[in-house]
């Protein structure tokens, strides 16, 4: 091999590298970049999955209320000790949960964009409950946390906690 083609091979070879060195740094920067373009959505956006819930407790459908979950989420529910980890589990809650005729209202909201797909929105709420046999009216006042994921193109709760609030 003469001096000169080895001097054309190493700068075939150098050209290569820094070649593959710019492609491999553009497919590292384009990464992040498009995760970046991800539309996050608002914290009002997020409110209103709320709303979107309520609004599905009001039919007095469980079928609807669970539509508004993930397959696989996990409902720690108000009125329940029972942990709800189906569809058929949380259909089962709503069912008695929904004989009270529940209006629900925030009382305070903190809301978290994690991503383009995620966020969580706790707080407090207040639900007027209506006795069926009597028709009283009772206000329950609870702690929750909605864990929201976007699937399929839709927000779905993965996620979701109750508590009353403890007596002080």
């Amino acid at each position: 091999m003469t001096r000169k083609t080895r001097i054309r091979a190493a700068l075939v070879t150098a050209t290569a590298l820094v070649t593959a060195a710019t492609v491999t740094a553009g497919v590292s920067a384009a990464g992040p970049e498009k995760a970046h373009r991800t539309h996050k959505p608002s914290k009002k956006q997020i409110a209103a999955l709320f709303d979107g819930w309520n609004a599905a407790l009001r039919t007095g459908d469980p079928q609807k209320v669970a539509n508004r979950y993930a397959k696989d989420a996990v409902l720690l529910p108000t009125l329940s000790n029972k942990v709800r980890t189906d569809r058929a589990g949380i259909v089962d809650y709503m069912e008695h949960f929904l004989q009270n005729k529940p209006v629900g209202k925030k009382i305070e909201t903190h809301i978290n964009v994690l991503d383009g797909n995620s966020a969580l929105d706790s707080g407090v709420y207040e639900f007027t409950l209506t006795d069926p046999a009597t028709g009283k009216k009772r206000a329950v006042e609870a702690r929750y946390t909605y864990e929201y994921e976007k699937r399929g193109g839709k927000w779905l709760i993965v996620n979701h906690h109750s508590s009353a609030m403890p007596e002080g």
